[in-house]
């Protein structure tokens, strides 16, 4: 059972994130993210303009007539959605926290998944890994993923990227897409991330508040980290300060793209403050862009 306030909840974000995906991706996911292998379908008459290269000399030699191949692309995928629980995500300067939004995302991928019959499956992580839901398919299993995000109550309250990759080695034996949803306020991850980069299609979704990069101006302030409880007195009222923060957060995020692409990772920026379904629908159409260049 749960409680009138949380089904209230999962209504809303159903409802909500259901209209996205059928306004706005509808298409994008099933071009940004292609099947991972081919299938054979049927043996046929070569005609002209046929790739050489797809003759079935068996049959060829059988007949005494050309034959091809035909393979098609198969379409259904496993997507494993990799979320950052951790006590910082509880911080949201906008009207809903840093957590509620990475929900938020997680339902409008699954509901774009599950419209193109592919397996989603979940893996909530602070510290150490905290859930774990084996891929499946349906809308049941679905708002079942949604549920566990929003219901979710951690354990840990640090941030381990590395222990997660590590169990998603051992999870995850075949290729998948892979959505890793963060802030990456964590170190000592950067080896594992780079070998599952060469295994699953990796995309990480960092995600971040608008005072991370804006600090506005109300004098002196302590700031508490979440994960570590240490304690910050800042003067927000200096326009040093205030230039020096969004300076070190510009930077911040600069240098996470550049090693995201480094690594051979796709790289997705939201910022809870901005419309990031529409950050996130201009990374499907450019990755759909990308995939048809590299076809031609």
């Amino acid at each position: 059972m749960i409680d009138k306030e949380l089904a209230a909840k999962i209504r809303r974000i159903q409802i909500k994130t259901g209209r996205n995906v059928s306004s706005t991706f509808a298409g994008e996911y099933t071009s940004a993210f292609k099947g991972h292998g081919m299938e054979f379908e049927e043996v046929r008459a070569y005609q002209p303009g046929d790739d050489i290269k797809s003759i079935d000399w068996n049959v060829t030699a059988r007949t005494g007539e050309p034959f091809i191949k035909r393979f098609r692309e198969e379409r259904e995928l496993t997507v494993l959605l990799m979320v950052d629980l951790s006590a910082s995500g509880n911080f949201g300067s906008t009207g809903k926290k840093r957590n509620d939004i990475a929900a938020e995302i997680c339902a409008v991928l699954s509901f774009s998944a599950v419209r193109n019959n592919d397996r989603v499956g979940l893996l909530v992580f602070t510290d150490h890994v905290e859930t774990f839901i084996a891929p499946g398919k349906g809308m049941t299993h679905i708002m079942r993923i949604i549920r566990e995000i929003l219901a979710f109550n951690p354990r840990g309250k640090g941030t381990s990227i590395e222990n997660a990759l590590t169990y998603l080695g051992k999870v995850q034996k075949k290729n998948a897409v892979v959505f890793l949803i963060s802030d990456f306020i964590d170190s000592g991850y950067e080896k594992k991330l780079k070998i599952m980069a060469e295994k699953h299609d990796l995309v990480a979704l960092s995600v971040t508040d608008p005072l991370e990069s804006e600090l506005p101006d109300c004098g002196l302030v302590t700031i508490r980290d979440g994960e570590t409880g240490y304690f910050r007195t800042i003067d927000s009222s200096s326009k040093t300060v205030r230039k020096e923060w969004r300076k070190a957060s510009i930077l911040r995020v600069e240098k996470l793209r550049k090693e995201m692409v480094s690594w051979g990772l796709d790289y997705v920026h939201l910022n809870t403050g901005k419309d990031w379904v529409h950050s996130l629908s201009l990374f499907f159409m450019n990755r759909k862009h990308r995939i048809e260049v590299g076809k031609s």
